[in-house]
């Protein structure tokens, strides 16, 4: 657990540093802006043999200057230890706190609820996400951001034994735009 720690935090840090070298924009999203971001990540279950590169989709509505109702859809390839590799893909509506530090640095928290499913099984998800975006200009942002899954149920990967139900760490990196 350790060392999953110790990396999802290098991730992070490497990612703010990177963004920190970006020029930053100035940015400002208002009522009724819509976002769309394009990210890839990573994520190991917990006490399984499994580890997974993703890439994600997501659409981002603001209700408010702060508030944002969005879905993110995602698709995983599973490298399984000893078994067959697999996909999974899930569907996740969420709701994002924006804060407003300043007009290029935006750090957010927020909730999901939503379904993981692969070609054996499906099963719902929840969970906490927070991250930021880190503008380059005036509507383009690179986002980092984190989430933690927990299942309803575990998912099934044929005969393989997969215990994952304690749930995902999820990393993205991204680019984004506001419009």
């Amino acid at each position: 657990m350790k060392t999953h720690s110790t990396l999802i935090a290098a991730v992070i840090g490497v990612s703010m540093l990177i963004t920190g070298l970006v020029t930053p924009g100035q940015a400002y999203q208002s009522k009724g802006d819509s976002s769309l971001q394009l990210g890839g990540g990573f994520f190991h279950a917990q006490g399984a043999d499994v580890g997974t590169l993703n890439v994600d989709l997501g659409y981002g509505y603001f209700l408010t200057e702060n508030w944002q109702l969005g879905l993110i859809q995602t698709l995983g390839y599973s490298f399984i230890e000893d078994g067959d590799d697999q996909w999974v893909a899930s569907t996740i509506p969420y709701v994002n706190y924006n804060f407003r530090t300043d007009e290029s640095f935006q750090p957010f928290v927020g909730a999901f609820i939503g379904a993981s499913y692969n070609e054996d099984d499906i099963t719902g998800t929840m969970g906490p996400q927070v991250g930021f975006r880190s503008f380059v200009n005036d509507s383009t942002y690179i986002v980092v951001k984190y989430r933690y899954e927990w299942f309803f149920d575990e998912l099934d990967y044929d005969d393989i034994e997969d215990n994952s139900s304690d749930g995902n760490h999820v990393v993205s990196l991204g680019v984004g735009f506001v419009f």
